[in-house]
């Protein structure tokens, strides 16, 4: 199939102009795939969040769309993430700056949209850009997929959030007036930590939804302890099992953040 099934725009703000495909009809969810890029398990996600009800905005911002995931591919996306000016993958207290792009895209999709504002869902890599987005009124209903920035490379930085103290408070504000966050990882995640979700808490309060999935030796899941990509790779779409679980919390998240309008919500082409 492909990305057959998705239409494509370019998208340009602030002198950068990135692809983004487009699929469904509803409230907008702005989806920011993992390391190494739109993989064919990312693009399956986005359809399933299409499927739901709403309009699918997944920009390309690194990789090759549709190439399959591979160690040595993940690992030279890792590394030209590293060296980008765009992403700042070792930054505790700023977000990388690819994120005043990706708001830009939000106030799109909700202004084509419509509804009470647009979801933010990012995975590893961009997972904890959806903070970052929240501080544009826009975003209504932001995911953390296994936020893995800044790269754990100090107890500090494994704490960290990757926003700065500014975004910070606005996230607070936002969370404490109804705005929650939720967010998800597997508890042996080595990428996404205890201690990131323990600083979540801390800063959120009720604010923050957790789900963690155990992943440790012997789980009763049948999870490697490599498991990283909840709602991807590692995904098992079976009823009962917590991936799954967790999927549909996902969604529903949305749902109830985004279809809460007695206004009809319409798509409107630019």
């Amino acid at each position: 199939m492909g990305l057959t099934d998705f239409s494509t725009f370019s998208f340009t703000h602030s002198g950068a102009t990135r692809t983004v495909y487009k699929k469904g009809q509803g409230p907008g969810v702005v989806v920011m795939h993992e390391i190494p890029g739109i993989t064919p398990p990312v693009a399956d996600f986005s359809r399933r969040v299409a499927d739901a009800g709403f309009t699918v905005y997944m920009p390309h911002m690194f990789g090759t769309p549709e190439k399959p995931l591979s160690i040595p591919y993940a690992l030279g996306e890792i590394g030209r993430a590293c060296v980008s000016r765009e992403f700042a993958v070792f930054a505790k207290n700023e977000s990388s700056p690819i994120t005043d792009w990706l708001r830009a895209l939000c106030r799109r999709a909700h202004a084509e949209c419509g509804g009470p504002g647009v979801g933010a869902l990012g995975m590893c890599l961009t997972g904890n850009f959806a903070l970052a987005l929240m501080v544009d009124d826009s975003v209504m209903a932001p995911v953390l997929s296994q936020p893995s920035l800044p790269f754990g490379i100090t107890a500090s930085h494994r704490a960290a959030l990757h926003v700065s103290d500014a975004e910070l408070e606005v996230v607070r504000r936002r969370a404490a007036s109804g705005c929650g966050v939720l967010g998800l990882r597997f508890t042996a995640d080595p990428m996404c930590t205890a201690a990131r979700f323990s600083t979540l808490r801390r800063e959120l309060g009720d604010g923050f939804e957790a789900i963690e999935i155990e992943s440790g030796p012997g789980n009763p899941h049948g999870l490697g302890r490599q498991a990283h990509s909840v709602l991807t790779t590692d995904l098992v779409d079976e009823a009962g099992h917590p991936t799954r679980a967790a999927l549909e919390r996902v969604l529903a998240f949305f749902g109830e953040r985004l279809k809460r309008s007695e206004e009809p919500v319409v798509n409107r082409e630019p």
